[in-house]
């Protein structure tokens, strides 16, 4: 069973940067996937960005691509978003999630139903 632990939230202002952070705990299967998804309040879980871990495919959100980078350090097993030019419209929860059997295909990727095992989260507030 693996266990995922966010970091890196916070407060910024508009334009500003954040990077969060996903340690994960157990094992890592190379047909795995991992993604970033958010919910803000009164809105559906959406999807940001994720990775094939063994193939390093990754899928990005129209609205954020350009500006966020995810990434991957298999030596910790610890997963990556890198957030620039961040805008008021970023603001939520944002959670780390893992999905076993995925190979990289962008509509396991991108969806949150495909997903099992999911971080607690962690805030992203960006003020105007």
């Amino acid at each position: 069973q693996v266990q995922l632990v966010e970091s890196g939230g916070g407060s910024v202002q508009a334009g500003g940067s954040l990077r969060l952070s996903c340690a994960a705990s157990g094992r890592i299967y190379s047909s795995s996937c991992m993604g970033w998804f958010r919910q803000a309040p009164g809105k559906e879980r959406e999807g940001v960005a994720a990775i094939w871990t063994g193939g390093g495919r990754t899928y990005y959100a129209d609205s954020v691509k350009g500006r966020f980078t995810i990434s991957q350090d298999n030596s910790k097993n610890t997963l990556y978003l890198q957030m620039d030019s961040l805008k008021p419209e970023d603001t939520a929860m944002y959670y780390c999630a893992y999905v076993v059997s995925c190979f990289g295909h962008e509509a396991t990727m991108k969806s949150p139903v495909s997903y099992r095992n999911w971080g607690q989260g962690t805030q992203v507030t960006v003020s105007s």
